[in-house]
């Protein structure tokens, strides 16, 4: 790799002494090296954190310094663009930024020798209904929740798979996770892990009022269709759609969002052998 593009978040290098680091050592390497301007990242209102205009085409890799989240928003920002992604993990170790500040060098040593892997990761889509019409549509890179807004009522989700009515939750919310979300929300409600890698739907269930419920997997061909049910008493109650804990889409009984397998994948480069199960363990050491 020759070229490379970096976005950084400012609240983990608010002067820039790693992103600058990053830039010196490339350029020192012969290899070109470009720094998204903070001011101008989100001038667009197609993006959110990452204006993906302004990214060259010719770009080959996009250096992302944060951590998990910045990875995410990175990733929906640019997926369009189809190019691999590096997290660089400025906090703790995480599932998605694997490389840590010590082991930088050695990363970028790797991409400039083009000694690297590709993994591709699922992403899904929502797409939600008011009357039957279109009102909005995000993708997600981990999760899509669906949960009441309000007071704390339970609200009763109905749930379609295919159009096939599938079951009722009475519950707080729902979770609708890729393989590579199923290491966060969907985890601390009590669903199982999954290979980042896998081509599955995951849905989870957000405090549910019965004791038998469990998380149900899904074919990646599947399209899950949530529709918001009434509270207690049949009342009319809020909600809200959330695409990895950042765009909300607000919903209302009657309304629906329909969830599916995305057109396309985000690209996440492996510079090291650290597996997933390894990752995973030093994790579930560390809680």
């Amino acid at each position: 790799m020759d070229k490379f593009y970096i976005i950084t978040n400012h609240s983990k290098d608010g002067n820039l002494a790693v992103t600058k680091r990053i830039e010196e050592y490339l350029t020192s390497n012969g290899k070109t090296c470009m720094i998204q301007d903070k001011d101008s990242a989100a001038m667009s209102a197609a993006y959110r954190y990452t204006n993906a205009e302004l990214i060259p085409e010719d770009v080959e890799c996009i250096l992302v310094l944060g951590g998990d989240g910045t990875l995410l928003q990175a990733a929906r920002d640019v997926v369009n663009k189809q190019i691999p992604l590096l997290g660089i993990n400025l906090g703790t170790l995480g599932y998605l930024a694997e490389i840590d500040q010590s082991s930088i060098k050695p990363a970028l040593d790797h991409l400039m020798l083009d000694e690297y892997e590709i993994e591709e990761r699922m992403m899904i889509e929502g797409t939600v209904y008011h009357n039957n019409k279109k009102v909005a549509s995000d993708l997600a890179l981990n999760d899509i929740v669906i949960r009441r807004e309000g007071p704390l009522r339970v609200v009763k989700f109905r749930n379609f798979v295919n159009e096939e009515f599938l079951n009722s939750y009475n519950a707080d919310g729902i979770i609708v996770a890729t393989p590579t979300g199923s290491t966060g929300y969907s985890l601390s409600a009590g669903g199982p892990i999954v290979s980042p890698t896998a081509a599955l739907l995951l849905m989870t269930p957000i405090a549910p009022h019965t004791l038998n419920t469990r998380s149900i997997l899904f074919d990646d061909k599947d399209r899950i269709t949530v529709e918001i049910g009434p509270g207690r008493g049949e009342s009319p109650e809020n909600a809200v759609a959330s695409f990895d804990g950042d765009t909300n889409i607000p919903m209302r009984t009657g309304d629906r969002i329909v969830i599916e397998r995305a057109g396309k994948n985000t690209k996440i480069v492996k510079t090291n052998h650290i597996s997933f199960l390894e990752i995973l363990r030093k994790k579930m050491n560390n809680s």
